[in-house]
């Protein structure tokens, strides 16, 4: 009789914290929150155009995202962190950034902070970037060397983690 392991294979998924979306719908949230009920930190002259200014950001983080979801579309892999990886996305935006759509998220807080003219949600930069950068795209960079190993890292040393 066969013994069972108790090890199981690592998942085919990178097992990252926190969907990001949902990360940086929750801190803009909290910043907003704080910002209307609890202590108000505008940063911005009264008569600034906010609102405007704001949102042309948020779009321009919107529409990267656009641009590299469909690049990992084209590329028959999927863009969920909960889900199989089957393709090293390298180009379009891939071959400046390893991580478009985590910049565009960082796009988007800057853009509703301007746009709240909230220095609440403008703080909330510092945890979304931590909790991305070491909650989800270190979990990616292992699980990516992990499976596609040596064209990985080749991919890492040729294109930057950000911008």
């Amino acid at each position: 009789m066969a013994q069972e392991s108790n090890e199981s294979a690592p998942a085919d998924h990178a097992g990252v914290v926190v969907r990001p979306p949902l990360l940086w719908l929750i801190l803009f949230l909290v910043g907003y929150a704080i910002d209307r009920w609890v202590y108000p930190l505008p940063f911005l002259p009264a008569n600034f155009p906010a609102v405007w200014l704001g949102v042309l950001v948020w779009l321009a983080g919107l529409v990267l995202v656009f641009v590299a979801v469909s690049q990992f579309r084209r590329a028959g892999t999927d863009v969920s962190t909960h889900t199989p990886t089957d393709a090293i996305v390298d180009h379009g935006l891939y071959a400046y950034s390893r991580n478009p759509i985590y910049v565009a998220g960082h796009i988007g807080m800057v853009g509703a902070a301007i746009a709240a003219d909230s220095l609440w949600v403008a703080a909330m930069l510092l945890p979304f970037y931590l909790v991305i950068r070491y909650g989800v795209v270190a979990r990616e960079e292992a699980y990516l060397e992990r499976k596609f190993g040596q064209p990985y890292r080749d991919y890492q040393a040729r294109v930057r983690r950000w911008f």
